[in-house]
């Protein structure tokens, strides 16, 4: 239904509007875009500067297309449509488009997952659980996917919380399936840029908080303060009588006290080793099943790995906050067989064990190689493939070498998303990290530049029993060379590998140096 400018505008801090020209009584009937390519006729078009493209720059473009009006930060030259000058076009965006869609979170139930590590995992645990319980219907939106009751969409190649319309057009496509609850998958860029606001949150869920983004946030206590914005949504969001404001913390993570402090109608904290509401007890691990006890439930997870508990005592703990009882979260825990791209095995009847896992920081690399550990017999080797990601936090290039020179028996140094920057600087860092902790280049780790040849040659390393462990990936469809995106798999590359040839589909196809035998 058309809204006018005005009333779109109300919607927003009255100290962020700057100057407004034109007719505000404009009325916008279509959606709220920040894209000059989505622009529909009708529509209202935010423009804001992004890290590489400047969208006052489309202005022309999306008036030409029909946009009704427009808003930006820039002072603009007169304009055959309103303009509002706005102090963060990025803090506003959301708003606007939750405004224009009837705020649809308003009208569900919204559990927020944050943390460095195990955000999707645990939005699809919990997903799960909720499809047991009766009278829930619930969606979620993860790094994967948006699931909308009776379908489900890919949210991109590299995304990770997607645009301000992007989320809002989701939940209210929810509202209109007739959902009742929504699990939002919340990163610390999204929060830090605003694409979350105009969310109303009732459960904020955390993971825990490691070292992680601190070439976008700075250091470490401003990538924590930006995880912390999703708790302190809960006081500001709209209260709904269904569902007091809850968060959830895990208490074995070093910041726990610092999210505790941060108001909320109520705390839950989970753990394995520090007292809390919710204490996993009798953990037992084999390579199919991890079971455990929660307040003297017994608990099957087919999940590996004691990172993977974690997830599901912080889906358990919100479950049990949004009414769920015991044998509906039982029941959703113990349904979960894979989650893609995490721990994923790959099976082409090969007599060793293939992993996929999207491990790509410092401390999952770490926990995800101790999983490794816990499913390999006694004599038999962890082959680690990794790479770290150009124009990202160089500092964990140097922790994950190190992490694997620590954990694995043989370390395969990468390409991951080199982006503009130099790959053999990148692998000449990580591979500074494997010396510091007592690697022998040409023994316990070497260098191969593509990806492909990489996994291949941990293959071809790889004997009965062992593990071969691809990390970094994990469910991405594409790697970024230069500006170029290129189509990668890595369970594609891993099941090309075991037929015996390695994937082939990057640049440094043919530019691959191989490990010895």
């Amino acid at each position: 239904m058309p809204k006018s400018l005005q009333t779109l505008l109300a919607t927003i801090p009255a100290n962020q509007i700057l100057a407004a020209s034109g007719d505000l009584a404009t009325p916008i009937s279509a959606p709220v875009v920040e894209s000059s390519l989505e622009v529909r006729p009708g529509g209202l078009f935010v423009a804001r500067a992004g890290q590489s493209v400047d969208g006052h720059n489309f202005i022309p473009d999306a008036i030409a297309t029909g946009a009704a009006a427009i808003v930006g930060e820039a002072e603009a030259p007169e304009l055959p449509v309103p303009y509002i000058r706005v102090r963060s076009a990025g803090q506003v965006l959301g708003l606007l488009a939750a405004a224009w869609h009837d705020f649809p979170s308003r009208q569900l139930v919204i559990i927020g997952v944050t943390g460095t590590d195990g955000k999707t995992t645990t939005c699809l645990l919990l997903h799960s659980i909720l499809k047991h319980v009766s009278d829930i219907k619930a969606g979620y939106i993860s790094t994967i996917s948006a699931d909308f009751g009776d379908e489900t969409s890919a949210t991109g190649l590299h995304v990770t919380t997607p645009s301000a319309p992007v989320i809002q057009a989701y939940l209210a496509k929810m509202v209109e399936a007739g959902l009742t609850h929504c699990i939002l998958e919340m990163t610390s860029h999204g929060l830090a840029q605003g694409r979350l606001q105009g969310v109303d949150i009732d459960v904020a869920v955390l993971t825990n908080v490691m070292h992680e983004h601190l070439d976008y946030h700075g250091s470490w206590e401003e990538y924590r303060a930006a995880k912390a914005v999703m708790f302190r949504m809960l006081q500001d969001s709209w209260r709904k009588p269904v569902q007091e404001k809850v968060s959830i913390i895990n208490a074995d993570d070093p910041s726990s006290a610092y999210f505790t402090a941060i108001p909320a109608d109520r705390h839950i904290t989970y753990s394995i080793s520090k007292p809390a509401c919710y204490r996993a007890s009798d953990l037992t691990y084999s390579l199919s099943v991890t079971r455990f006890h929660v307040s003297e439930q017994a608990l099957t997870l087919q999940l590996p790995g004691e990172f993977n508990v974690y997830n599901a005592l912080a889906a358990f703990a919100a479950a049990r906050a949004l009414g769920a009882r015991l044998n509906s979260i039982v029941a959703g825990i113990a349904h979960v067989k894979a989650i893609p791209g995490r721990m994923e095995r790959i099976d082409e009847g090969q007599d060793f064990i293939a992993m996929v896992d999207f491990a790509h920081t410092p401390n999952a690399l770490k926990r995800a190689l101790e999983a490794g550990r816990r499913m390999l017999a006694p004599g038999k080797r962890l082959i680690a493939v990794f790479g770290s990601a150009g124009l990202r936090d160089v500092e964990k290039r140097r922790l994950m070498a190190e992490t694997s020179a620590q954990l694995a028996d043989v370390t395969i140094l990468t390409a991951e998303d080199p982006r503009t920057e130099s790959l053999a600087e990148i692998l000449a860092m990580m591979a500074a990290g494997c010396l510091a902790r007592g690697g022998v280049e040409g023994e316990t780790f070497v260098r191969i530049p593509d990806r492909g040849n990489a996994i291949y040659r941990a293959c071809q390393l790889a004997r009965a029993g062992d593990l071969v462990m691809a990390c970094g990936k994990g469910h991405e469809q594409s790697m970024c060379f230069g500006t170029v995106e290129h189509p990668w798999d890595d369970r594609e590359a891993l099941r090309s590998a075991l037929r015996g040839a390695p994937l082939s589909t990057l640049p440094t196809a043919k530019q691959g140096r191989h490990a010895p035998d």
